[in-house]
């Protein structure tokens, strides 16, 4: 019967604070690794975040931005690293610049699924605040292979999209207030426990829609309850993801379109002394065409507007 001694979490916006207060609450002698996906894509200097250096003021264990290769040890907390997956095999660490996984890198899904695949019963997945559903799939897995999920309680994430997705999808075993988590955690790692596998088949089949990054054809794959879709490169996508970059992307066409009107505009009121006062008319009404996309794109708040 194994004991819970690979730890894998995932947090998004308001996913700093957050991470704060699991530090603090795990043990210091926590019997488990403890890896950890926060969507902070490019940012940090010479490849490293400061995250690190937050959780391990937080907590008692130590943080760091593991190297690839790094063999995995107990009471220490990986962090991944800027612009990389996080990945594990058995004993170590592996980091990629592969593909972006729902338009991040490190996204939380490859942790998740890879963990799921080296460790099997042994992993611990939880699931704290953010936006969309990231995370969801790659719990659904450690599930699938006889993984503990945990979910923090949207009521207290300071973005509760992500975890209410993950309740919505996952047959999850805790939905733990923010401050128990770490407890909860410390329990698993240190008692034995029966695994509980559960095989669901992947069906793949293709579909009419494209990637938004590279714009190649999109795969649909469904595996229980939980639909992706993957481009041919490996570009991948949750349905909340999807919709929402497709949307990103309609909203900078018609802003080039804006952009396409107005020059047309100045270029025929600069040509009207050639052409007439025909060319001024096609200049007034590009301008118009252009106001008319503005107040359109003007009605419809982003998604962090809503929030």
């Amino acid at each position: 019967m194994p004991k819970q001694d690979i730890v894998v979490v995932g947090a998004s916006a308001g996913g700093v604070e957050a991470l704060k207060i699991l530090a603090a609450g795990l043990p210091p002698d926590l019997e488990a690794a403890v890896f950890v996906v926060l969507h902070i894509g490019k940012g940090g200097v010479d490849g490293q975040s400061y995250l690190p250096d937050i959780l391990s003021k937080a907590g008692p264990l130590p943080a760091i931005n593991p190297t690839d290769g790094e063999s995995i040890q107990k009471r220490k907390i990986y962090v991944a690293p800027p612009d990389c997956h996080l990945l594990l095999e058995h004993g170590h660490i592996h980091l990629s610049s592969g593909p972006k996984e729902n338009r991040t890198r490190p996204a939380i899904n490859p942790l998740f699924r890879s963990a799921a695949r080296a460790y099997e019963g042994r992993v611990t997945g939880v699931i704290m605040t953010g936006l969309l559903d990231d995370g969801v799939a790659g719990l659904a897995e450690i599930k699938r292979k006889g993984g503990v999920a945990i979910v923090e309680n949207p009521a207290t994430a300071m973005f509760p999209s992500m975890p209410a997705n993950a309740l919505k999808y996952v047959e999850v075993d805790h939905v733990a207030d923010l401050p128990m988590i770490g407890g909860f955690v410390a329990k698993f790692a240190s008692s034995d426990r029966i695994a509980i596998r559960r095989e669901e088949l992947m069906e793949i089949k293709p579909s009419h829609l494209t990637c938004p990054e590279c714009r190649g054809p999109l795969e649909q794959e469904r595996q229980g309850k939980i639909v992706g879709y993957r481009c041919r490169v490996g570009h991948s996508y949750t349905p909340l993801a999807l919709e929402d970059d497709h949307r990103d992307t309609v909203e900078r066409s018609v802003w080039s379109a804006i952009v396409a009107l107005e020059e047309a505009a100045d270029i025929a009121d600069l040509l009207a002394s050639e052409l007439g006062s025909k060319s001024s008319e096609d200049a007034r009404k590009k301008r118009s065409q252009a106001e008319v996309l503005k107040k359109m794109l003007n009605r419809f708040p982003s998604e962090e507007q809503k929030v």
